[in-house]
Parts: C-alpha cells; sequence; structure tokens
C-alpha cells in the first residue's frame, strides 16, 4: 500500500471506495507530510552492533540481508528476523523516519490487500504488517502474523524506524 490517502479522518469504520469496501481500526491519525522533521528523524549515537542502525532507532531494516530489528535503549530487542520489502518497481523508501500511525487490521485502499498488524511510518503508506513472504510489497515491510504483532505491539507513534 504505497499511495494511499493520506489523510484518514476517522479513528474507526469502513469506507466506500469505487464499489468496494475498505475497513480499518486506526489507532493514530497520519502526521502531516508538510511538518518538520521530529526529533524521532535525527539520527544520533553509534552503531548498534551486528545492525546498519545507530541507538536513536527503535526500529531497524536492513533491505540488503532482508531482516529487521527491534531496539530497546539501543541495545536489540528482537531481531535479526526475515522481512520481505517492495519490489524493484515499488521499492521500501531508504531514510529515517517516525511512525505515524498504526492499525491492528487495515486494508489497502490501492490493491484491497489485507494488511494485519499495520504500523505506518514513511510517505505513500509504507509500513510494517503481516504478509507472505513470498512475495514482494508495493514499499512495505512485510512480516511474519508473530512479528508482524511484536512489532505492532511495540513500535508506538514517533518511535524512530532507519531503512538502510
Amino acid at each position: 500500500m504505497r499511495r494511499a490517502t493520506r489523510r484518514f479522518g476517522m479513528l474507526a469504520g469502513v469506507v466506500a471506495l469505487a464499489g468496494a469496501v475498505t475497513a480499518g481500526v486506526a489507532l493514530a491519525e497520519p502526521a502531516d507530510p508538510q511538518a518538520e522533521p521530529s526529533a524521532a528523524q535525527v539520527v544520533s549515537g553509534p552503531l548498534v552492533a551486528g545492525t546498519p542502525c545507530t541507538t536513536s532507532a527503535r526500529a531497524c531494516v536492513d533491505l540488503a540481508t532482508r531482516q529487521t530489528w527491534l531496539f530497546a535503549d539501543g541495545r536489540i530487542l528482537a531481531g535479526p528476523v526475515p522481512m520481505s520489502p517492495g519490489a524493484p518497481s515499488d521499492p521500501t523508501p531508504r531514510g529515517v523516519f517516525g511512525v505515524q500511525w498504526k492499525a491492528e487490521q487495515w486494508t489497502s485502499r490501492e490493491s484491497y490487500t489485507q494488511m494485519p498488524y499495520s504500523v505506518f511510518f514513511a510517505e505513500g503508506g509504507v509500513a510494517f504488517h503481516q504478509g507472505s513472504m513470498d512475495t514482494p510489497s508495493a514499499g512495505c515491510v512485510k512480516l511474519d502474523e508473530a512479528n508482524a504483532q511484536r512489532w505492532f505491539d511495540t513500535l508506538q507513534v514517533g518511535d524512530q524506524v532507519q531503512v538502510r
């Protein structure tokens, strides 16, 4: 779900879109795309051993090795775990981001794909979420069910995500 609508003016509900139904339960509003970078987007500290990310990150994604981690207080809390990134034609963006919002159950408004345990962190609807590890996403970071749930439960709005 890469090019999702930026504003979802509801906290829970059902939206009719072009004759199809898209359901979602959003736990926080999306961030303002025009806002200045938050403190969550400022990289600081040394690298966390064995990862390409610094201690300021709460989540780390290594696209080259297709692995991801969760950090707490500059230490590895979970990982490395396998992940499936975006397709070459729709790649997962690299950079430093802040978690914008979360939805325990979400359906892509573009492809009507189920995206359980979504943690949105980059423009265009890029999120960590549960999904098949056998196919690439539309820019998202797909995880197996247990890890998607753990990332969802651990990450909070404003937490830093580094994608390398």
